[in-house]
């Protein structure tokens, strides 16, 4: 439910939408739905406004009223700060959105970052630095030269990495969660970017880590022909990936899943060898363990040629 933190700018619709969310606290759905019409009938251009509608619509069985408020929310916004087009997605028959809006996830962990921690380690379980430094070991990866967290988050992979290598850099899209991360120490730099659109160029790295991460990319392909482009020779991938049926699955949780054909056969084209695919569990969800691979892949023994003119991310530390 989208909440009270993004108004309309118009007093008038932001009182319709409030009586609107009383209405639906006290379960009179119905009445939420044509009070946030009028609503909408003051503020049309309100995205969030369009999101709570669809909410509502959603919470009422209307699926085609959902959808076209959801759709409504998109072309107020087509950013998608809030992630409508996710929730429209999964109101049809079979998700075909293969990538999240960037605006959503930065926005989604700029808020989650005061808590994140908390709420993922000790109340969700999450063990994804654990599984990449154990397969790390297993895989026989020595001390780095240079490593990189892709989606470094608050630094929870950084602190575990930290130890066994000698230079590390992490990028992550929330400003909320590099400051948390730049807080511990334990990064030699931080760029804040999107790591879908990262640009070759600059100096190769022995180690690329991702955990937890490709879960919010969606389609993976130009992610590992970047990391592809950007390891030594010889060097190593590590990441995690919920398991799925389909090669690319948007899920009920808005994240995404990813069959183990799929991310094999991605790394084999991409050039990568001595692929290990373990299954493992990531983390609980609604008292649930989350099913998924933890995967570690040695760079092709010769990297992507890289386009002229290719920058580095802009620095953020």
């Amino acid at each position: 439910m989208v909440g009270r933190p993004f108004p309309s700018g118009d007093p008038a619709a932001d009182r319709r939408a409030g009586y609107a969310e009383t209405l639906a606290h006290i379960g009179d759905i119905a009445a939420a739905v044509e009070v946030m019409q009028g609503a909408l009938e003051l503020a049309p251009g309100w995205a969030a406004g369009w999101v709570r509608l669809g909410d509502y619509c959603e919470m009422s069985g209307d699926v085609e009223g959902a959808r076209a408020a959801f759709a409504r929310a998109v072309d107020a916004d087509p950013a998608d700060p809030l992630g409508a087009s996710l929730r429209r997605e999964l109101l049809g028959a079979e998700p075909m959105l293969d990538a999240m809006p960037p605006a959503f996830v930065e926005l989604l962990f700029d808020q989650y970052a005061p808590r994140f921690e908390v709420s993922l380690v000790d109340k969700l379980g999450y063990r994804g630095p654990e599984l990449v430094l154990a397969a790390l070991d297993r895989a026989g990866a020595g001390r780095a030269a240079r490593a990189l967290d892709l989606g470094c988050g608050t630094g929870l992979m950084g602190q575990v990495l930290r130890g066994r290598c000698d230079w590390l850099e992490g990028i992550d899209l929330s400003s909320a969660m590099l400051e948390v991360a730049q807080g511990k120490g334990v990064y030699d730099r931080l760029d804040k970017a999107d790591i879908a659109t990262l640009d070759l160029g600059g100096a190769p790295y022995d180690l690329i880590v991702a955990a937890d991460v490709f879960i919010y990319l969606g389609a993976l392909e130009r992610v590992i022909a970047w990391v592809a482009g950007m390891l030594r020779p010889g060097g190593h991938l590590a990441f995690t990936v919920e398991t799925g049926s389909a090669p690319v699955e948007l899920r009920q949780s808005r994240r995404f899943a990813h069959s183990r054909v799929y991310v094999e056969g991605l790394l084999t084209d991409a050039g990568f060898t001595g692929l290990r695919l373990a299954p493992c569990v990531l983390r609980q969800d609604r008292g649930a363990p989350v099913d998924g691979l933890v995967v570690v892949a040695t760079a092709p023994a010769m990297a992507c040629a890289r386009p002229e003119g290719a920058g580095e991310a802009g620095a953020m530390a």
